[in-house]
């Protein structure tokens, strides 16, 4: 399986729960030989998390850290009903949003409503792919999950945190093991991120890659292990 060069969900002690700084991921990315990193900062909902006004000020953050190309985005959370926690003010500023939802923000309301709520975000301009979508504690329609990412344009991500801590994201093995042949039965792209709180986990995805391989996935339909293919799908 070709390498990964990039890691595009991870969170800086901006985010107020997490253990370092922009640049000290940035520095663990180029020690992993990474190409590209994308910080992706909590949006309102999560408590501690930077006020929107950092969002504002992206325009001047670096690009470019100990060789390590930098993108800026923020994890933005699904609202019950499908509504996102950050105004389009603020989205705009962004190079891409990740949507996920995290049970701070988002009550239980069942297998279908879920996934009616994670698809309607996929409809918003700057939403490229949906966080860690593999938990019981809040299901999903796989089925119907998968095609309306392919109607979307939209990826899924595999979230390499989740495999570290499965007590967190009940069923979460299982629910990739149902989730991943649906994204290579509709050709829908995947991204493997760390989902790092800490610098030292960036680029790691020994989990996520060992499943991968276990399932036999397409490599093809894997978006970061090529830094065009990413970038275009990101940026577009």
């Amino acid at each position: 399986m070709k390498p990964l060069i990039a890691d595009v969900h991870m969170h800086s002690i901006m985010s107020g729960h997490a253990f370092g700084t922009i640049r000290e991921l940035a520095f663990e990315a180029a020690n992993r030989n990474l190409q590209l990193i994308g910080v992706t900062e909590h949006a309102p909902g999560i408590p501690g998390t930077c006020d929107p006004l950092f969002f504002k000020n992206l325009c001047d953050a670096p690009r470019i850290l100990y060789g390590v190309e930098m993108l800026y985005g923020s994890e933005v959370n699904i609202l019950d009903g499908g509504e996102l926690s950050l105004g389009d003010r603020h989205m705009n500023c962004l190079d891409y949003a990740i949507a996920g939802i995290h049970g701070f923000c988002f009550k239980n309301a069942g297998k279908e409503e879920n996934t009616k709520s994670v698809i309607r975000t996929m409809a918003h301009p700057k939403v490229r792919f949906i966080s860690h979508p593999d938990s019981d504690l809040h299901p999903l329609d796989y089925p119907t999950l998968v095609q309306a990412a392919r109607d979307h344009g939209i990826a899924l991500e595999m979230n390499n945190s989740s495999l570290r801590k499965p007590s967190l994201r009940p069923n979460c093995i299982e629910n990739y093991r149902t989730m991943l042949p649906l994204c290579e039965k509709y050709g829908v792209p995947i991204v493997i991120n760390t989902d790092a709180h800490d610098p030292s986990v960036v680029g790691d995805f020994s989990l996520a890659l060992g499943l991968l391989e276990e399932i036999g996935f397409d490599e093809s339909l894997i978006l970061n292990n090529d830094l065009e293919k990413l970038k275009n799908f990101l940026l577009r």
